[in-house]
């Protein structure tokens, strides 16, 4: 059985960590920024993009659970307590998706950057508060009431916490890719 308020707090304290090693990229020097790898990979600023159009789809996808976790227990109150002695985070399963390359996976088209002129960082802020503001709406374990299928990485059905961790857990993937174009950089 998970220690629910230890485990929210162990995720609250995660994304401001992951959401505080992003905002860092916003400060580079503008060349790193643009700079283009050997590759033909993604800039900096693609990246910053990337990952705020991700949040926003999987946003979408982890409100959604939200309100039917809620739904789900204000309708079957009795439920959580029968599933909460049972219930395992399952971390494991989701920190490869944190490692830069350890697997493949193609994105859907909506999720690449298009060079918008977004206020990237602010929206990542405003992210960050809405994961936050959900974890506070889901204390006492109401988040395992919901799963949705998650076809990344074959992890299969995943609940809201989950789907919120894998969120954190896919910002860390492209900070690996960024601190590889930063090597890169100075190699070149």
């Amino acid at each position: 059985m998970e220690n629910i308020p230890a485990l929210l707090q162990d995720l609250k304290n995660y994304l401001i960590h992951t959401f505080e090693e992003v905002y860092k990229w916003f400060d580079t020097d503008a060349q790193l920024l643009t700079f283009v790898p050997e590759n033909g990979g993604w800039t900096v600023a693609q990246i910053l993009e990337h990952i705020a159009l991700t949040n926003h789809f999987l946003l979408i996808l982890i409100e959604k659970g939200c309100r039917k976790a809620l739904n789900k227990h204000q309708n079957e109150p009795e439920l959580l307590a029968s599933l909460l002695p049972a219930y395992t985070f399952r971390k494991d399963a989701l920190t490869e998706i944190g490692l830069y390359n350890s697997f493949t996976w193609i994105r859907p088209e909506h999720m690449e950057p298009k060079g918008e002129t977004l206020d990237v960082k602010a929206l990542l802020g405003v992210q960050l508060q809405k994961c936050l503001d959900m974890l506070a709406l889901l204390p006492n374990g109401e988040g395992i009431l919901y799963q949705t299928t998650m076809t990344v990485h074959n992890l299969g059905k995943i609940d809201v916490y989950e789907y919120i961790y894998f969120l954190g857990q896919h910002a860390q993937r492209h900070i690996g890719q960024m601190q590889k174009n930063l090597a890169c950089f100075y190699h070149t």
